[in-house]
């Protein structure tokens, strides 16, 4: 049976197409810029690559700290749209002012603020599918949000590639055609985030109180309580820490790890894009095959597809190995993200699933704190960024095995 989603389903998927042009900026052309600014004031390949990580590791532990806590405030009657929207506009605005310096140490600082505020308003979105669709929906739903994030933040993506590429015949300087990128996607996330803002409604919720910011302190050290009976949701957390980890490592230091090893910069976005194209369509396949079997199965393959990927990277030199590299990821990445979201929706009571989202974005989307800074340690103590890719096969593995056993718990 073909399905099909209503307008608050779709509005809901729209933003996943704002987000992610944010998320692909992340991973391609940013990257790129700072390795620009990082050569104007002699940093070498190798301490690129781990200032980039170390900077994206920080901005994991500051959502380690916000998730959770704003993820409960925002389960109180009320607050969910308020949250939303504040930490959606700090992403945005630090997102457009990225593109206007020319500091390396000013790059990374504002990198983190915006790179935090876009992962925490991450996790109120997530929290919203218990909210625009029932259970039975959720494996698809999430699965289109993730597919056509992929395809949509091609636009302002394939945009920006050619100002960037080709600044010198539009007659504009390089910093000119990054501020202009980074001013597009700004622009790109806001707007498409208008009509869920407008249309969205919290079903369920916590009541408010006289006393809010003790009583979602309160709820929080509730849920952290309850993790240690929910023997089934805590399994879950720890597998999805170490292989999301790995996949989001992946993400945001992929056009970093390709630039350390000197591959051309051209060939590395095309790549990237091509991540973007193929993810598109294996999402909506993942989405359907979930109909046929158990989502639990489905994500275990994708991890241990991941798991392979990351053995891969050890021997990597050549671009045409690069472009290999970014099918395969693209085949499972959005699989194994938009699996994970509603797999875990599932199993966690409604009412409280900004709490529960709060936890799940410390390890989730975008926080690649772990596999980031394993990356980096690596590369800085072997002097070889391919081992450093290599060693997130063990991060695989592990979240592979606790998957495993967090599956079949009661």
């Amino acid at each position: 049976m073909k399905f099909k989603m209503n307008t608050l389903e779709k509005k809901w998927v729209l933003y996943d197409v704002g987000n992610s042009a944010f998320t692909l900026l992340v991973s391609t052309i940013m990257p790129i810029y700072f390795n620009y600014l990082a050569q104007t004031a002699g940093i070498s390949d190798v301490n690129y690559l781990a200032y980039w990580g170390y900077a994206t590791s920080l901005s994991t532990i500051l959502v380690a700290f916000l998730g959770p806590v704003l993820g409960t405030a925002s389960d109180t009657k009320g607050w969910k749209k308020k949250i939303f929207l504040i930490t959606l506009l700090i992403g945005a605005v630090g997102c457009t002012f990225l593109g206007f310096t020319q500091s390396w140490i000013w790059f990374l600082l504002l990198f983190i603020l915006a790179k935090s505020a876009y992962s925490t308003s991450l996790v109120i979105y997530d929290s919203m599918l218990t909210d625009i669709t029932d259970e039975g929906r959720m494996d698809e739903v999430s699965a289109r949000g993730y597919a056509w994030g992929y395809i949509g933040s091609c636009i302002p993506f394939l945009i920006s590639l050619m100002l960037v590429l080709f600044y010198e015949s539009l007659g504009i300087t390089m910093e000119t055609a990054m501020g202009i990128a980074f001013l597009l996607v700004a622009i790109w996330w806001v707007v498409m985030s208008v009509p869920l803002f407008r249309s969205y409604e919290q079903k369920h919720y916590q009541e408010s109180t006289h006393q809010p910011v003790r009583s979602c302190m309160r709820r929080l050290g509730r849920i952290l309580s309850d993790l240690r009976r929910e023997r089934k949701i805590l399994l879950f957390l720890v597998a999805f820490f170490f292989y999301i980890d790995g996949v989001y490592t992946i993400i945001d230091m992929a056009t970093a790890y390709g630039t350390a090893l000197g591959l051309d910069t051209t060939g590395l976005l095309l790549a990237l894009l091509l991540t973007q194209i193929v993810a598109f369509p294996a999402a909506l396949i993942f989405g359907k095959l979930s109909r046929l079997t158990a989502t639990s199965r489905l994500i275990l393959i994708c991890v241990f597809a991941y798991f392979l990927i990351a053995l891969y990277g050890v021997s990597l030199k050549e671009q045409y190995q690069f472009w290999i590299l970014a099918v395969c990821v693209g085949i499972f990445q959005g699989a194994v993200q938009s699996l994970s979201r509603s797999y875990f929706a599932k199993i966690i009571p409604p009412d409280k699933s900004g709490e529960y989202f709060g936890i799940y974005d410390i390890c989730g989307k975008g926080a690649s704190f772990a596999g980031t800074t394993l990356v980096s340690a690596i590369s800085q103590f072997t002097g070889s960024v391919n081992l450093g890719v290599g060693a997130l096969s063990i991060m695989f593995l592990i979240g592979f095995v606790c998957f495993f056993f967090a599956d079949r718990a009661a």
